[in-house]
């Protein structure tokens, strides 16, 4: 593991993105980004590693660089955006800026994108709403994932969920999760590190579990319909499996549903965009009262939680974000840790288009 500072990976992932790819500055600024806030939050599933996935989409015209996003339907409370291919974090912020001033006018708006592509991790979007003391939502659809209950093929996408809720003392509860047992992401990280990854994640194309992580990712991308990702609860619906798939279908719904976008089975088609679709919302504190006291009302009922009975042998309790959080603080200022195969990759990379690592 090698541990590389904020500002130097962030550059270099910039300039990979700008020389490498063809990524406009404002493109290349909000994807680094990104990546290295996925890295710096100790979610590697998300960070710098996906280059690769994003060099692919290029390669098989997934992605156009270069692109600039369209607003093809808008209230004073809402509107629809057309990311007409382009780099999924640029069309995110182009986005939520505008879904910013128009809740600050109205105190509550909403924003579906089509046509749009990876976005990074989604709590990044959510976090970046909250900051205007307001309640954050970011949710998107993906490459189709998951496995319906009861059926053997591919049909929703790992379709996170992110909620962002502002408390006391400048911090900030960020739910961001898959609906689906984990992200893919997770997979490529078991995969590229040569390791078994745990029974009960995914299902191989006989719909039996498996922990060849790197089986499952050679099945993943060589057979566009068998084999897949469970739905938090696990297979059928004993331990709560339609639980989790009626949230994934529920984000798939909100995205590809208000947007008039691709459903996760329709994306990546041959010849097309990747066709991916997002969902954002973002409703002001103050329409409950003053945000100052609902933040520390907030605020109060977490520290409770975090304050409660710990079970046997265990130390901590946490609430959602704080882990990410405190690894974010830590790693500004240690270093972002880079597994060998990515910072290979980062290498690689950088010999190729002739780009100095500092």
């Amino acid at each position: 593991m090698k541990r590389i500072q904020y500002d130097a990976l962030k550059k270099l992932v910039f300039d990979i993105l700008k020389k490498g790819f063809g990524y406009s500055d404002k493109e290349a600024d909000f994807t680094s980004l990104l990546l290295v806030e996925a890295d710096i939050r100790n979610i590697p599933s998300h960070g710098v590693s996906r280059l690769d996935f994003y060099r692919k989409n290029l390669e098989q015209g997934f992605a156009k660089p270069k692109t600039e996003p369209e607003i093809v339907y808008e209230t004073p409370s809402s509107l629809v955006v057309d990311g007409r291919d382009g780099i999924g974090p640029y069309i995110s912020f182009f986005s939520i800026e505008r879904l910013i001033e128009k809740a600050k006018k109205t105190c509550c708006a909403f924003c579906s994108v089509r046509n749009s592509n990876h976005y990074g991790i989604a709590g990044y979007w959510a976090e970046m709403i909250s900051k205007e003391n307001m309640i954050g939502m970011s949710f998107t659809n993906t490459r189709a994932c998951g496995i319906a209950v009861n059926g053997k093929r591919r049909v929703l996408g790992t379709n996170p969920i992110a909620v962002a809720i502002p408390e006391g003392a400048g911090k900030t509860f960020l739910l961001d999760m898959a609906t689906t047992t984990v992200a893919h992401g997770k997979v490529e990280v078991y995969d590229r590190r040569k390791k078994p990854m745990p029974l009960g994640w995914a299902v191989d194309e006989n719909g039996i579990g498996t922990t060849d992580a790197t089986a499952f990712e050679k099945l993943f991308y060589g057979n566009p319909n068998y084999g897949g990702h469970l739905f938090l609860g696990g297979e059928g619906e004993e331990n709560g499996g339609h639980k989790g798939y009626g949230l994934g279908l529920l984000i798939e719904l909100l995205c590809a549903g208000l947007s008039l976008g691709a459903a996760s089975y329709k994306t990546f088609q041959k010849g097309q965009g990747s066709g991916i679709a997002h969902f954002f919302a973002a409703f002001s504190l103050s329409l409950f009262g003053k945000p100052e006291e609902i933040k520390e009302h907030i605020g109060a009922i977490l520290k409770d939680i975090r304050e409660g009975e710990k079970a046997q042998g265990q130390e901590r309790i946490y609430t959602h974000g704080e882990k990410e959080a405190e690894a974010r603080q830590k790693n500004l200022s240690e270093g972002i840790p880079i597994d060998e195969p990515t910072w290979d990759l980062l290498k690689s990379l950088s010999f190729e288009f002739g780009i100095k690592i500092q």
